[in-house]
């Protein structure tokens, strides 16, 4: 396992990172501590959760499953963005540090734009924590443009910014990314598999699930949940897929491989997260992802950009994928 500085931390962490968005819900408690201690024995040092994420019930799983290991892993959570006022934002952090079992959070992340809350007041807040050795490091999460420009002003150390990033959803490259380097974040990127579509499961629109058809990929008519008004791109996202598969044959490697090494390539990437139902379906993916990341050269990568171009050319460059216009959540 590769390992890499997040930001300007000092914290090292893998170059995958175990999403635990599953735990308590999707995972029972013993699924989830097989697979947190399947990544244990592959190198993973990397675990991230969130205070929303079944109610605080998969941070109490990822507590247990790393008692007598603290000292070993990287753990990262996030509080929700409505519970950002100083006295509040200070009660949510003793709270998972509780559920945790630990004395210190090593990355605290805003979870979404804060903008009901004072955000100069919360980032001292979190500015203050790190001072008092409560948490190592201050992350954001989903912070667009505008977003970005309302945080970085309040001078706090934000060393990195978790986004929705895979090869169908590259939004972020064209203005997100230059800024997070421009004041000194990484990306961590979630998503990689965008619920399944890189597994290589479908070969038409009609064939996905209308839950996993909500997003801007597809028309408004797959999903009645549908929020984001637009025409969709299916064509270009179908064309996408077939590419990536024939090159993923080539390599003769599985797709979801290609898609985990894919953006673990990218430069400004620190970690990928990686989340999972059942330790079968993790150990397979992170075999894909290692034997795809062996395969890798500069070539693949410039060819695995070219077939999605057009792709993102077509959904452009909102990083929202679920909303549009004044909705979007990421501005």
């Amino acid at each position: 396992m590769e390992y890499v500085s997040l930001g300007c931390s000092g914290l090292k962490v893998s170059r995958l990172c175990m999403g635990t968005m599953t735990f308590g819900d999707q995972a029972d408690e013993r699924e989830s501590i097989r697979m947190v201690e399947r990544c244990l024995d592959e190198g993973i040092n990397f675990y991230d959760t969130a205070d929303m994420y079944n109610t605080g019930v998969s941070e109490e799983i990822l507590g247990r499953a790393l008692q007598g290991k603290r000292d070993e892993v990287v753990v990262a959570t996030k509080v929700s963005a409505d519970n950002t006022a100083p006295a509040t934002l200070r009660e949510h952090c003793e709270a998972s540090l509780r559920r945790l079992q630990t004395d210190y959070i090593d990355l605290y992340q805003v979870h979404w734009p804060i903008r009901n809350e004072s955000i100069p007041d919360a980032f001292a807040t979190l500015m203050d924590l790190q001072a008092e050795g409560k948490i190592r490091a201050i992350g954001i999460s989903n912070h667009g443009v505008q977003d970005l420009g309302e945080v970085v002003p309040t001078g706090a150390p934000i060393v990195s910014n978790q986004l929705h990033y895979n090869l169908v959803s590259r939004a972020i490259e064209a203005e997100i990314v230059p800024l997070c380097q421009e004041n000194g974040m990484d990306v961590i990127a979630y998503m990689p598999m965008l619920q399944g579509l890189l597994v290589g499961l479908y070969d038409s629109p009609e064939q996905v699930p209308p839950f996993r058809a909500r997003t801007r990929h597809f028309s408004p008519s797959r999903a009645e949940a549908s929020r984001h008004g637009q025409p969709g791109a299916e064509k270009e996202l179908f064309e996408s897929l077939a590419a990536i598969r024939g090159i993923a044959d080539d390599l003769g490697v599985p797709m979801v491989g290609v898609a985990l090494a894919w953006v673990a390539a990218k430069p400004f990437v620190s970690t990928v997260l990686v989340g999972s139902r059942k330790v079968a379906q993790l150990t397979a993916n992170l075999q894909a992802a290692a034997d795809a990341t062996a395969a890798f050269t500069p070539d693949v990568v410039a060819a695995l950009d070219a077939a999605t171009e057009d792709l993102r050319v077509a959904l452009g460059n909102n990083p929202d994928y679920w909303q549009s216009g004044e909705d979007c959540r990421v501005r």
